[in-house]
């Protein structure tokens, strides 16, 4: 496989099908040649404000063409892409953009309050600030203030602060830069930690678009109409599953992308039936929110034909009440921060055997191994899955420590232990069995256990925390924390301690429950037993309905 660049693809698209809607965003359409030209524009505007080659960008947006302009734009330029979620406490930015040295940030107005809360000592020259609806006419930026459905925020600041739109005003002539896809980085992005701290996970040019060839030319080819389809975009774009398959299956193909801001289950039937969409990815909670909404049946879903999940196991009664409803199969894709897409369902081999989450891509290769021994396991048993590639990333950014956590040396090749438990299953197919007790899924956020305990930990009343997945439909997992209290603590209760992990922790990482003990079940080395809690929730939860 040849090394190239993400925005090889699109330029030909853009080319190719010049006059074809290549996004639609609360019903503004952007054609391909429109989308490029602001791509240009925005890239020249950030060469002038000095950015350049190896420089950091914090893209702290939800899903909206700003977002998607300023990837491609900094692309261009070999500008480092740091994609981080627009829901991110000022507490948790202030880390990353300390960590990664990010000289500039694209933000909302409405979370621009964080980044001038922590600006002040920090790394950052640049605030380009947006709003949502930016990119939309001035008719129905009109009509949304009218009805007041436009979200805002006050934006006050001086020089370092700079409108989304002035760089728009650039002339679309942006330098030519050389880069190399295999040692210049495309994006930085941020991981659950176990020590507590999110991880950075460094990604070349060529990591991230050998996994995008793979899905073009191994799953979608045969099945997608290049420069006819339309893929409905709903996940957050700062998660890899999201961005590779936006990239893959719309802009690299000259395919329609209908922009989804937020998972508005509503929102998302009207457009489904309104664009004819034939392609969609979600995580298992939107598609169980789609089968329980009482409006179901009001909208036209006669369109989809190729529906994949990510994020999470699918329970198979979703599975099937939505090829019930649908009358199409859901399909599974799998992957990491750390090496990409791994699996997907192929859309040949027919209706995915339960619990399957695919065949490897062609660039990825797999073990299943004994977690203790790293022994690869025997045909059919369960094992830890392990991942490489020749073009993945092999290292954390700035933690030696975790790195050699997470990656293990294996007959002269570097893999990356992801912390799953599969087993390997008919037709090269991985069955999913279960994950590590660290990693918690809550609505298709991978969400460190660790990271959580560390902030509760910062609290002074508490000496001991353990946070623990407790099986819920809906979400996945609803995250509970188990505490231990200092002996002359005195009016905490988990209403404050709540509140204290909302100040530091994006929404949905802040505890559900929390539980008050006298001591944690430890190891003889004094090591958390988290996974024995995670059991006895789990014995409590099969008790309740056992009862029922």
């Amino acid at each position: 496989m040849q090394p190239e660049f993400t925005f090889t693809r699109f330029d030909q698209a853009r080319q190719q099908h010049p006059d074809h809607t290549a996004l639609v965003f609360l019903g503004q359409r952007f054609s391909y040649a429109r989308l490029g030209e602001l791509v240009e524009r925005f890239a020249t505007g950030l060469t002038a404000l000095g950015l350049k080659k190896g420089d950091r960008l914090l893209i702290y947006l939800s899903n909206c063409p700003q977002l998607i302009v300023t990837f491609l734009a900094a692309q261009k330029i070999g500008v480092v892409v740091v994609l981080v979620s627009p829901i991110y406490t000022s507490h948790e930015i202030k880390y990353m953009i300390s960590d990664c040295g990010a000289k500039a940030v694209v933000c909302h107005d409405t979370n621009f309050g964080y980044v001038k809360e922590i600006a002040a000592g920090s790394t950052l020259q640049h605030i380009i600030v947006t709003n949502l609806l930016d990119m939309v006419s001035w008719s129905k930026r009109l009509v949304a203030s009218l009805f007041d459905k436009a979200p805002h925020g006050k934006v006050r600041g001086g020089s370092e602060v700079i409108p989304f739109r002035r760089l728009l005003r650039s002339a679309p002539r942006p330098p030519r830069v050389e880069l190399d896809p295999v040692t210049d980085l495309s994006y930085i992005l941020y991981t659950g930690g176990t020590t507590g701290f999110p991880k950075g996970v460094p990604g070349n040019h060529w990591g991230h678009c050998s996994y995008v060839t793979d899905i073009m030319e191994d799953v979608l080819a045969g099945h997608v109409r290049p420069g006819q389809d339309v893929y409905i975009a709903i996940n957050p774009l700062f998660h890899i599953m999201a961005l590779g398959l936006l990239m893959a299956l719309g802009l690299n193909q000259g395919n329609t992308t209908v922009l989804m801001p937020v998972p508005q289950v509503d929102a998302i039937l009207e457009a489904i039936a309104r664009h004819r969409v034939r392609w969609m990815l979600g995580v298992p909670a939107l598609y169980r929110m789609i089968l329980e909404n009482d409006r179901l049946e009001q909208y036209d879903l006669s369109s989809l034909r190729y529906c994949y999940c990510g994020g999470d196991a699918l329970p198979r009664e979703v599975l099937k009440r939505w090829k019930e409803r649908a009358g199409v199969p859901i399909y599974q894709v799998y992957g990491s921060t750390e090496a990409g897409h791994i699996t997907y369902s192929r859309l040949d081999h027919g209706e995915p055997p339960p619990m399957s989450i695919g065949v490897p891509l062609k660039s990825r290769r797999v073990r299943i191994v004994d977690p203790d021994t790293l022994a690869v396991a025997a045909p059919g048993e369960t094992g830890e899955l392990l991942v490489t590639s020749d073009c993945s990333s092999k290292e954390y950014l700035n933690k030696p420590e975790e790195t050699a956590r997470s990656f293990v040396n294996l007959d002269g090749e570097i893999f990356y232990r992801t912390g799953d438990y599969v087993k390997s299953g008919e037709n090269g197919q991985i069955i999913y069995v279960e994950r590590s007790a660290d990693i918690l899924k809550h609505k298709g956020y991978r969400v460190s256990a660790s990271e959580i305990e560390a902030v509760l930990q910062d609290h002074p009343v508490v000496v001991g925390a353990c946070v623990v997945g407790v099986p819920d439909p809906k979400v996945g997992e609803r995250i509970k924390a188990i505490l231990v209290l200092k002996e002359d603590a005195k009016g905490v209760g988990a209403t404050e301690l709540i509140r204290f992990c909302r100040d530091r922790l994006a929404p949905y990482k802040v505890p559900s429950y929390i539980e008050f003990r006298d001591m944690l079940p430890k190891s003889k080395v004094g090591k958390l037993l988290r996974r024995e809690i995670r059991d006895e929730e789990r014995r409590k939860q099969d008790k309740k309905k056992a009862a029922v």
